[in-house]
């Protein structure tokens, strides 16, 4: 489903998507219950702002560490050789993602709240990688991934982790801005593209 988020130039007596969504499902009146301090338009102004922001974040930290759950485990005999040699090839940025440098219960913060931590790092890590470095890694990672899970390996398979993994680190990190912006700059967006 599309959440519609309403715009300032919306008439508020107006239900959109979403309201109109919750009506239809709860059979319920947008303005149940009557008297009441909470109503329709009020759970779907709380829904759709929690999947646009807050939700949307966590799906793609879920994702990442689902991507680095792929990887061979720190501690183990595999893992040990796979991320040394992730750090041989990948130079000083690779200590960006090395779990030497992570600080053990990295992946347990993001529980925690702090949902722009991995993201940062992975931005940081693809960032400093040359192009022949990125290959490198790729085909590090490549021929970590399981064939029979994942139908791909080598350097395809670990060029498709990379990918991935930028754009879910992007995306948690576009989503984190969010929590700077104040009304009035989403105001300010609205109203410069109304004019634009």
């Amino acid at each position: 489903m599309i959440v519609n988020r309403r715009v300032a130039s919306e008439q508020p007596d107006e239900p959109d998507e979403l309201e109109q969504h919750l009506a239809e499902r709860l059979n319920a009146p947008l303005d149940w219950p009557e008297g009441g301090g909470i109503t329709v338009s009020h759970v779907a102004r709380i829904a759709a702002a929690a999947s646009c922001d807050t939700a949307y974040s966590q799906a793609a930290n879920g994702h990442l560490i689902d991507l680095f759950a792929a990887l061979p485990l720190p501690g183990t005999t595999e893992g040990k050789s796979f991320w040394e040699r992730i750090r041989d090839v990948g130079g000083s940025a690779a200590w960006n993602i090395h779990p030497a440098n992570m600080s053990g219960p990295f992946f347990d913060r993001i529980h925690d709240g702090n949902e722009g931590g991995i993201a940062s790092r992975l931005l940081s890590f693809l960032a400093e990688l040359g192009p022949s470095q990125r290959i490198a890694v790729a085909e590090v990672i490549g021929s970590a991934l399981d064939n029979a899970t994942f139908g791909v390996s080598g350097g395809y398979g670990g060029e498709l982790w990379l990918r991935d993994a930028e754009m879910s680190a992007w995306r948690v990190a576009l989503a984190s801005r969010r929590e700077f912006e104040t009304s009035q700059d989403r105001e300010r967006f609205f109203e410069a593209w109304r004019r634009a």
